[in-house]
């Protein structure tokens, strides 16, 4: 009879046989930045998380630092929006101020900044838009400018998460263009048209004015094209992939994982992070234990990189242990 029981048999051992490991450095921490002084909104759908303005930005940022976290996303949530975004790509903007101050106070934090225009439109479509229909190579030009300005501003990496076709070539051809060639894009490649992104949406002012966003996120039935997707965008430059949301979509991840020899990043997305939240304070489950278990169950699947609104929870855990 195998004994497969023998290596389950105590702690000490478990932990020597462990095949998958989960370390603070994969952790990415999204954080929200608003326009305004001594602000910091809880964002009632996501608790535990809130909107930050650049003056109180460094009470989250301590604690990251205490938690050994130090990779953060930024978006940023602009006073005044328009149909173009115009808040996105100015140098004055709230993001740019925003990774100025990280980089000037914080110069240990990685900055991630998300590339999209979602936050910035008065239509609040992650492109321009003619009557309803999102125009893509006519939002190029934007996108390039806005990854421009924020590597201007000191962003570490370019995470353009619009799903517009042809974005990554277009960005990576306008970084090099000015000087930034060391600057790593990080593509958001499988970028589900999901039901997990609602509390984001509260938490960034992002919700769609009309319409919804299938006709540039990928429809939910398809994993083929999500590797359609990731290959497209390793041709165009991008140096790391992602599949976002994240549990709901680990096939895809473990698919692309094994399709690709490049780095995988999962997005464990708002909703995933609600939804634990809730039933948590309910008592209904464990909240620690089924966190971990969520971010064991997207490094088997393929992660190296985990985006997680349970960041300084998960390091917290990580380091008590």
């Amino acid at each position: 009879m195998k004994r497969m029981r023998r290596l389950r048999s105590s702690n000490a051992i478990r932990k020597l046989v462990q095949e998958t490991h989960l370390n603070v450095e994969q952790l990415v921490y999204p954080v929200f930045v608003i326009e305004g002084d001594n602000i910091k909104n809880p964002v009632d759908s996501m608790p535990g998380i809130y909107q930050y303005s650049i003056d109180r930005l460094g009470e989250e940022c301590d604690r990251m630092m205490e938690r050994g976290v130090h990779n953060l996303l930024i978006f940023g949530i602009p006073a005044h929006k328009d149909e173009a975004g115009s808040q996105a790509y100015d140098e004055n903007g709230i993001t740019q101020r925003a990774i100025r101050y990280l980089k000037k106070t914080y110069p240990e934090i990685f900055v991630i900044a998300d590339v999209c225009l979602c936050e910035y439109t008065s239509h609040g479509h992650c492109g321009l838009v003619q009557g309803e229909r999102i125009l893509n190579d006519e939002t190029l030009p934007l996108l390039v400018k806005m990854s421009v300005s924020l590597a201007e501003a000191g962003a570490d990496m370019i995470a353009p998460s619009d799903m517009m076709d042809g974005r990554v070539k277009a960005i990576r051809k306008g970084l090099d263009t000015a000087g930034f060639v060391h600057i790593p894009i990080l593509a958001y490649s499988a970028k589900y048209a999901s039901g997990y992104y609602s509390p984001f949406r509260d938490a960034a002012h992002s919700a769609p004015g009309f319409g919804d966003r299938r006709s540039y996120q990928m429809d939910p039935h398809n994993v083929k094209e999500a590797l359609r997707e990731m290959a497209a965008d390793i041709e165009e430059g991008a140096d790391i992939l992602m599949v976002k949301p994240g549990l709901a979509y680990l096939d895809v991840l473990r698919a692309a994982s094994e399709r690709f020899d490049y780095p995988m990043a999962v997005y464990n997305v708002s909703g995933e992070y609600s939804m634990v939240k809730a039933a948590a304070g309910n008592g209904w489950i464990d909240e620690r234990r089924i966190v971990m278990e969520n971010m064991l169950a997207m490094r088997r699947a393929g992660a190296d990189i985990i985006i997680t609104y349970h960041a300084l929870d998960v390091a917290g855990w990580m380091k008590d242990e």
